[in-house]
């Protein structure tokens, strides 16, 4: 028996330490961000007024711990129109609307079906805004009709789960993505009224949170009850009561080691449990969040806290849900009259598994299927030594290290998520045709990860809306994006679109950086040229500030210059003098670094890049357009691109070739650290080499023929 506890001992240590409990930027966070700017930049084909509000939700919404294996698996995003409201039945319908909606809107009546939590929508009502305020007046429709979803799928690898569109990638470095259509309703609905005064012995959840929970109100998605979806009219009309604006904020509220516990629940019953079974529907993530929120509220805070064992929990709550399976009875959190089972035969089968389970058992699965599987993210001298964990005290041993090791590797982590979303946001700013509510949008969502993001964001929307500005001129919808990001990041780029009046106004940093202050009466005294300039020399303020930023935060872990797009700007507008001894400085700092930020050639930043810069990437992708598909084949490292600026400024300022020999040396010892993976990268070391070994032999040579 004291063996047994020991080893549950180790896998509750292990959990508890490898969780991360500070919130972070992860990549399916912000490929959650993206696909929510994304669904903003579209429209009904029937509507074009109308708008696609979309929201974050499932495991990247619910979770602020980060476990050493991955908690989550694709992205979930829910979105709605802004022409379209539900309200319970018998309500009146709303005189305000937040300001998502749009000034005509449809109200649907949810109406009860046979089924606890499945309903229909018949239409009731059609909302007006008054013009002279924000008020809206209703008409009201003679012969509501039932109101259904038409799912259209334009794009390829789309399939239909449940009420879900998912979206499979052929880039399998993107997570898959599962969005939700649904029909938004502001109210608490009333299949849920006992929900809210229903008695917690527990004070979970505390009065606010059920307050927020409640406010937050419901949605409703189109899928049948798996016992209707044979009759053709009941599977085209019938939705489903969602909570999932309420799980989100109940899940957030949990003590952290009930996230753990939630945590390994679900890697247990996926691994384990349903390996073997074919039905998705007999047991899901939904059955198990449900176990936990009712646990939550009918169990003490003792129970999560008091000799803290996260295997004794789990086996307790594994009992629960072997009875329920059992019984054939899950009750749902919010509507307790629907039942979640709805196959027995599946359900039976692992009931009979659940029964077997005790903590013995179970902690030796999370050892062989967890820990051991965490200890291959670590470098082999620590994995290898599960090789040999035959007792308690060399198990123990393995463990620590692997603890050891991810504690120490926390903030090196946290930095190579940065690197993530500084690909993914310029990667994908082109392709969203960004528009003053997906620009707002992806500003929201961005602040939910890194608020040091915006700085970065608002440097890549400057550069986009200068680059589009050369391409097709300065447009209205230009000037509103602006508009949106600088009132959103509270930039020093100001504009006032009502008076038609443009202040620009940039300060400088330490370096030699001049900015102006431009006054403009009319837009139609507007110089494209001043603007666009002036737009790139705030993106180069704000690049500056992030790299000060991760500077300070991360340069225990990465070698990180503050001047790279200063000097880069320096040498697009000729200051020579001033590009050299920042690139000079730059390639001293990074000539032997191991980890280094990266720089996007997309077309926002292109514009910064030196012309022969631009025309090898323009012949790169002529020989191989599909280089642009990896991010590997497209950026360039500080270090390179110092050592081009050094190079080019040694040249146009007539250095000897002695300093020239010197920095042929620095581009050799480049070219040897950096993998061959990265091709542009390379490209450009040999081009540099080139103008280096050309510069020098012609100079040799005209001093030979002296």
């Amino acid at each position: 028996m004291a063996d047994e506890r020991v080893v549950s001992d180790i896998v509750t240590k292990f959990l508890l330490n490898t969780c991360r409990l500070c919130p972070r930027i992860t990549e399916h966070g912000l490929q959650a961000a993206v696909m929510c700017a994304a669904i903003g930049t579209h429209h009904p084909d029937d509507d074009a007024e109308a708008d696609y509000i979309s929201l974050t939700t499932g495991s990247v919404a619910e979770f602020y711990i980060e476990p050493m294996l991955p908690l989550v698996s694709d992205v979930d995003v829910m979105w709605h129109l802004s022409t379209m409201l539900a309200i319970p039945r018998g309500h009146p319908p709303p005189t305000k609307l937040p300001d998502e909606f749009d000034n005509y809107v449809r109200v649907g009546e949810i109406v009860d079906s046979h089924l606890p939590g499945y309903v229909y929508l018949e239409l009731r009502y059609l909302l007006s805004q008054c013009i002279d305020n924000d008020t809206f007046k209703h008409f009201s429709y003679d012969n509501g009709r039932h109101l259904t979803i038409i799912f259209t799928m334009r794009e390829e690898k789309v399939s239909i789960h449940g009420p879900a569109l998912c979206h499979h990638h052929s880039d399998t470095t993107v997570p898959t993505s599962d969005r939700v259509f649904c029909v938004r309703c502001l109210s608490w609905p009333s299949q849920a009224a006992d929900w809210p005064t229903r008695n917690s012995n527990y004070d979970w959840p505390d009065s606010a949170t059920v307050d927020r929970v409640v406010s937050n109100g419901c949605d409703v998605v189109q899928v049948a009850h798996p016992l209707c979806r044979q009759d053709e009219w009941m599977n085209k009309y019938q939705f489903r009561l969602s909570f999932s604006r309420a799980e989100i904020v109940l899940l957030n509220s949990w003590m952290p080691v009930q996230q753990i516990v939630y945590h390994m629940l679900r890697v247990f019953v996926k691994s384990q449990l349903l390996a073997n079974i074919d039905s998705n529907e007999a047991l899901s993530n939904y059955h198990i969040k449900t176990l936990m929120m009712w646990a939550c509220e009918l169990k003490s805070s003792s129970f999560w806290t008091d000799d803290l064992n996260l295997i004794r929990i789990c086996v307790e709550l594994l009992n629960t849900l072997s009875v329920w399976l059992t019984d054939a009875r899950c009750p749902h959190y919010f509507v307790t009259s629907c039942n979640l089972i709805h196959n027995f035969f599946d359900v039976q089968l692992i009931s009979s598994q659940l029964m077997s389970i005790d903590e013995a058992w179970l902690s030796t699965w999370f050892v062989n299927n967890y820990i051991r599987k965490c200890s291959l993210l670590c470098p082999d001298s620590i994995s290898g030594l599960f090789n040999d964990v035959s007792t308690k005290i060399k198990l123990q041993n393995a463990v620590s290290v692997v603890v050891s090791w991810r504690l120490s590797t926390a903030l090196k982590d946290m930095w190579c998520a940065l690197q993530v979303a500084e690909v993914i946001i310029p990667s994908n700013v082109p392709t969203l045709s960004l528009t003053v509510r997906s620009c707002a949008c992806l500003m929201r969502e961005l602040a939910k990860t890194d608020t040091h993001l915006a700085a970065y964001f608002t440097a890549v929307e400057f550069l986009h809306v200068a680059h589009k500005i050369l391409k097709t001129g300065f447009t209205n919808e230009l000037m509103d994006i602006l508009a949106t990001v600088t009132g959103q990041c509270n930039s020093e780029l100001a504009l006032s679109k009502g008076s038609k009046l443009m202040k620009v106004v940039a300060s400088g940093s330490q370096s030699n950086m001049k900015f102006r202050t431009i006054k403009l009466s009319s837009l139609t005294d507007l110089n494209t040229s001043e603007l666009v300039e002036l737009l790139q020399q705030s993106a180069i303020q704000h690049l500056t500030t992030y790299r000060q930023f991760e500077a300070r935060n991360f340069g225990s872990v990465a070698t990180i210059v503050t001047t790279d797009f200063e000097a880069l700007y320096a040498y697009k507008h000729g200051d020579y003098q001033w590009c050299l001894q920042f690139s000079t400085q730059n390639v001293c700092t990074l000539l032997y670094a191991v980890y280094t930020p990266k720089i996007m050639t997309t077309p926002e930043f292109i514009q910064l890049l030196d012309d022969d810069i631009v025309s090898l990437i323009a012949l790169t992708l002529i020989v191989n357009p599909k280089c642009r598909n990896s991010c590997y084949n497209v950026i360039i490292t500080p270090m390179t691109l110092s050592l081009y600026l050094m190079t080019q400024c040694q040249l146009k300022l007539h250095h000897s070739v002695t300093s020239l020999a010197q920095t042929l040396d620095y581009i050799e010892v480049a070219q040897r650290r950096h993998t061959a993976e990265l091709t542009l990268n390379q490209l450009t070391l040999k081009l540099t080499k080139h103008k280096a070994v050309t510069y020098i032999e012609m100079t040799m040579l005209a001093f030979n023929s002296l």
